[in-house]
């Protein structure tokens, strides 16, 4: 099966769950010429409600893949010996193009492109008299699902994120061609067209952070930019974001882990029952057993005992359970256990929230002018996010740029810890991952990953390898 050439979809059936989750598409290998069976987008879609479907659906076919894997090779975590029933090859640094752990991201996003891809090609047949406001807003959530998952495929498999890097091929339609790599700035500029387009098209009074809004947009457009660094750019959008959107207040802050706070929530993924655990990727509920523990290196960067509990987050983010048995792990991770005991792990998946956006903007602005006044710009940032997490918190001073740079670095550890984006972020700054001893104990010497190794980067699946003859495995797997 193609990833990024053509994903031609079967619709044998429409099944009643259509109305649930969108267009439900199953996958068939590519062809001479375009199966018989196929239903096309100009006929599957007939009005703005089969519409609306198509757009549920794609984003029914986002995952929580790279949020776990992030966190799996990262050093936010650690394997503990009582885990002897999961694959640790991820963590131990040990995989590679057969690896589903690491590659089922690149086809759960071709999944989410094509189907955003299917909705922008019959939007202009769907007939909209008088509510071309609506058909506007799906287009712009279809094209604005496109560009982020380009964007995390970026941050996953590009082979850097340099302008020169390859990304990956931007498909905007249906095609039959063995698609090459395109630049990374070829993908950044695409997907950067794609965001400013959803956003001229999007209502603002659309609020619902289960979808994607212009907040949203915003968002996603600074994320990129950090990526990019563009650090005008990011100033500007996280700017935006976080006029739109305030940080929690500190009593709030635990309750959005619970999903009874929407506080700085920008866009997340909602989850009912029945639906995929984020949490269960940290913890298996048969047997109790801690699949991955926060790492001793995160749990010391919130400092003192007095210093944890003045932090909102550290009892968010991880538990301490003294009175486990003897050779289980103390620390378990609390951010996925969620609101409903009988459903441990079951949590609606924050992918944005204000929190990132005050990280976002203090890099930046410490990038774009590394005077005093940029100092002084990306000092405060970081303070205001403190002051809101950290009771008693005292604004810290800083004189240069490398020790707020590091200091912003590891409150975007502690800030989004299990969130996805450790492992990205210390790629964007071409820094090694380092497991310190104690957070080494099973890994069988998996303690340093450098950026030389091939590991650094995800690689591309062995069957987009094996199909696509125009697609170049990143380096050195």
């Amino acid at each position: 099966m193609l990833i990024f050439n053509l994903i031609i979809m079967n619709i044998r059936t429409i099944v009643a769950s259509l109305l649930l989750a969108g267009l439900i598409f199953q996958s068939c290998s590519k062809l001479d010429t375009p199966p018989t069976d196929v239903i096309d987008p100009s006929k599957a879609y007939r009005n703005l409600d089969d519409l609306n479907l198509g757009v549920l659906g794609a984003y029914a076919a986002l995952t929580t893949s790279l949020i776990e894997a992030g966190a799996i090779v990262s050093d936010e975590v650690m394997y503990p010996t009582e885990n002897t029933v999961s694959n640790n090859s991820a963590h131990r640094w040990l995989y590679n193009s057969t690896s589903g752990s690491v590659t089922s991201a690149l086809y759960e996003y071709a999944v989410v492109i094509d189907r955003a891809n299917r909705v922008l090609e019959a939007a202009p047949t769907i007939p909209a008299a008088g509510e071309q406001n609506r058909l506007d807003r799906y287009r712009a959530e279809a094209l604005a699902l496109r560009a982020y998952s380009y964007l995390e495929l970026i941050r996953a498999y590009a082979s850097s994120y340099e302008p020169n890097g390859m990304g990956m091929p931007y498909v905007k339609q249906r095609t039959l061609e063995y698609l090459p790599r395109e630049s990374v700035k070829s993908n950044f500029d695409n997907l950067n067209a794609d965001l400013q387009t959803a956003k001229e098209m999007i209502p603002s009074s659309l609020n619902d952070n289960t979808r994607i809004t212009k907040t949203a947009i915003a968002a996603i457009q600074a994320r990129a930019a950090l990526y990019e660094k563009k650090w005008g750019d990011a100033i500007t959008y996280a700017s935006e974001v976080i006029a739109a959107e305030p940080l929690a207040p500190k009593s709030d802050f635990g309750k959005i882990w619970k999903d009874s706070s929407q506080s700085e929530v920008i866009w997340k993924l909602a989850r009912a029952i029945g639906d995929s655990r984020l949490g269960a990727a940290f913890f298996r509920e048969t047997g109790e057993i801690v699949l991955y523990a926060p790492s001793f290196k995160l749990i010391d960067l919130f400092g003192s005992n007095t210093q944890r509990a003045d932090d909102v987050r550290f009892s968010s983010y991880i538990q301490y359970a003294p009175t486990r048995p003897a050779g289980k792990s103390q620390y378990l991770i609390n951010k996925y256990v969620g609101g409903n005991t009988a459903y441990r792990g079951l949590t609606d998946v924050k992918l944005f929230r204000a929190g990132e956006m005050y990280l976002i903007k203090a890099e930046a602005e410490l990038e774009n002018n590394t005077g005093a006044a940029g100092i002084a710009a990306a000092a405060k940032d970081l303070n205001d996010l403190r002051r809101a997490r950290v009771y008693n918190y005292i604004d810290q001073n800083f004189t240069d740029k490398q020790s707020l740079l590091n200091a912003i670095y590891n409150e975007r550890f502690k800030e989004l810890a299990f969130e996805g984006h450790r492992f990205f972020d210390l790629k964007r700054r071409n820094l090694p991952v380092e497991r310190t001893t104690q957070d080494a104990i099973n890994t069988s010497g998996a303690i340093k990953l450098e950026p030389t190794a091939a590991q650094y980067c995800f690689p591309i699946s062995d069957r987009e390898m094996s199909v696509n003859k125009n697609m170049i495995q990143n380096p050195n797997y």
